[in-house]
């Protein structure tokens, strides 16, 4: 009888104490990524072999160079590769813009300046 008069007792006494629920906005650090370093490119040096100077043309790869090999390819084959080429360029800038659109939104006003 004294247990359950105890606990009842506990019941009695009114609870003044209210939740309280505070939201506030989180400040997130997004990690940008690093920038890609640019493409260093090298031009390679073409030659245009004809029936006319194509005896010239060995002669001078010979002794220029010592070994004669060959690389062949159609005119439209090369106009399919500069169009290939393009593609990829149009690509690469497409995704750069991406980047940086992500890290400007991103980017609090604070980070901005940097």
């Amino acid at each position: 009888m004294i247990a359950s008069t105890m606990a009842y007792s506990c019941s009695l006494i009114p609870s003044q104490q209210q939740v309280k629920v505070v939201s506030k906005p989180i400040k997130r650090t997004f990690i940008q990524p690093v920038m890609p370093r640019e493409i260093d490119l090298k031009e390679p040096y073409w030659y245009v072999v004809s029936e006319k100077n194509i005896d010239e043309f060995l002669t001078r790869i010979e002794k220029d160079q010592g070994n004669i090999v060959f690389f062949a390819m159609s005119v439209p084959d090369y106009e399919l590769m500069a169009y290939n080429m393009q593609e990829l360029k149009r690509y690469i800038n497409e995704l750069k813009e991406v980047v940086v659109y992500y890290k400007k939104v991103t980017t609090t006003d604070n980070n901005k300046d940097e």
